[in-house]
């Protein structure tokens, strides 16, 4: 995948502040307060840095958690994960592997075939409807 490489000024410019805060510099909104928790509509989920198709609906559930939790990506290859251990805990970062934008965590207790939960940040996320979604 081809990579997007902005400036930081550009960055800024092109993302909200909370968008900015939580894609560029690793942020987390506060549970239950994102728009796209409870969000049931049938559609696709893409970055909202650089616009790559990450999550598909039939993947979103209902984990309890106050974020955006799915069972996989679309493709393996749309996201990243890294070791973080920050704040004293040592968790599964995941990213957009076309811009580096912080999308959430992975971890190991979703429902799904895998067996993982990928919590998401709202802020990361922008959803089409499925005829609206390319």
């Amino acid at each position: 995948m081809e990579k997007l490489h902005l400036t930081d000024a550009e960055w800024r410019q092109r993302l909200s502040p909370e968008r900015y805060h939580v894609l560029r510099e690793a942020g987390t909104e506060r549970a239950f307060t994102g728009e796209l928790n409870a969000n049931k509509s049938d559609g696709v989920y893409y970055c909202a840095g650089c616009g790559t198709e990450l999550f598909d609906a039939g993947e979103k559930y209902d984990s309890g958690s106050g974020w955006p939790s799915f069972t996989a990506p679309v493709d393996a290859e749309v996201v990243q994960e890294v070791v973080d251990s920050s704040h004293g805990m040592r968790r599964v970062e995941v990213r957009c592997a076309k811009c580096d934008g912080h999308l959430g965590h992975v971890f190991p207790d979703g429902p799904g075939e895998n067996g993982l939960r990928y919590c998401m940040n709202s802020a990361s996320l922008d959803f089409k409807p499925r005829e609206e979604a390319e």
